[in-house]
């Protein structure tokens, strides 16, 4: 069984140490697979103790952890690095995700100001702190945040604490400010998730028609990039020389949302009606309370500068990869 302290560290290691915090979600999974690719050292930290990615989890509440608490368990891991991928969003409260999204970033920074030597933090943001943007804008760092809804609100909150702690040395930290995230495992809640999962329900039952997709109206654009793409950024920031800094991760294009769900469609093979119903009827693949911007282009030259990094995903291979794991789950749990 997994404990908040692990006893299997090695007291000697020849490779760095990254522990990553939500290592279960999302994003964190593919974090979690990209630094063991490069023979990084990866403890998975989580709620739940169970196994990700293909290594086991150690569980902790990192809700209810104290900063000692995580203290202890960055000391005893030998944290080179750690990797802020917790967080909460989709079935959330507002209270939920102001203490997943703002407080919890605060306490690892107090955590990390506890021990001997500093590992590096990353954080990760949110495209969503920056709030709406005018049609065809393309968003830089340098844009005064201003978040409309309580997502982006309480991310951008944490974001703010560890960029206050790096910039007075607390910590040696850098704020990655992530896009919408497509690719294999992208939550039910989201939108691809939804579509995803809608289509992989239907390919499970051949020979029934598939019912029609009802999604809340797709009039927006986004900037969509790739989990695996997003983790090697983090990857990246691990090695790079640059602290203190906000650092958009995106495609640099603004996508958009119908489109994306026609071709998640078309890949199936299957004929499914979307019907697009108004605000007020609650329909699902909605934004989770993040924001209502109908515009959201990012631009990551930054990101090129500062950490040699650029998308190698195309959409449509996310997008593919996608379909072809809901697919996947969906059959598992049929048989």
């Amino acid at each position: 069984m997994a404990h908040d302290e692990p006893r299997d560290v090695p007291t000697e290691q020849a490779a760095a140490t990254a522990v990553v915090l939500g290592a279960t979600g999302f994003v964190g999974r593919h974090i979690c697979t990209a630094f063991e690719a490069g023979g990084t050292r990866v403890l998975r930290v989580a709620r739940g103790g169970a196994r990700a990615g293909g290594g086991p989890v150690t569980a902790v509440d990192l809700l209810a952890a104290s900063p000692a608490r995580i203290a202890r368990l960055l000391d005893r891991a030998g944290a080179d690095v750690v990797v802020n991928a917790a967080g909460a969003v989709w079935g959330t409260t507002e209270a939920q995700m102001h203490q997943a999204n703002a407080e919890l970033p605060r306490r690892i920074v107090e955590a990390l100001g506890l021990l001997p030597t500093r590992p590096r933090l990353i954080h990760l943001g949110s495209v969503h702190e920056y709030g709406p943007t005018p049609s065809g804008a393309r968003i830089a760092e340098d844009l005064s945040p201003a978040p409309v809804g309580p997502y982006g609100t309480s991310k951008l909150l944490g974001a703010r604490a560890v960029l206050e702690a790096a910039h007075t040395g607390r910590v040696d930290g850098l704020v990655l400010r992530i896009a919408n995230v497509s690719g294999p495992g992208a939550p039910p809640g989201s939108l691809l998730g939804t579509v995803a999962a809608h289509l992989a329900t239907a390919l499970a039952r051949p020979g029934r028609p598939a019912p029609p997709l009802r999604l809340a109206p797709l009039r927006a654009r986004r900037d969509f990039v790739d989990a695996r793409d997003v983790a090697d950024a983090v990857v990246a920031a691990a090695h790079a020389d640059a602290h203190g800094h906000v650092i958009n991760i995106g495609s640099g294009q603004a996508v958009p949302v119908r489109l994306l769900t026609s071709r998640l469609i078309e890949l199936s093979g299957l004929p499914v009606a979307v019907v697009e119903e108004a605000v007020g009827a609650a329909p699902r693949g909605g934004t989770g309370g993040r924001s209502d911007a109908e515009w959201q282009q990012l631009d990551i030259s930054r990101a090129a500068r500062l950490l040699d990094w650029r998308p190698r995903r195309t959409l449509d291979q996310s997008l593919r990869d996608l379909l072809t794991e809901a697919a996947r789950e969906c059959a598992a749990l049929a048989g």
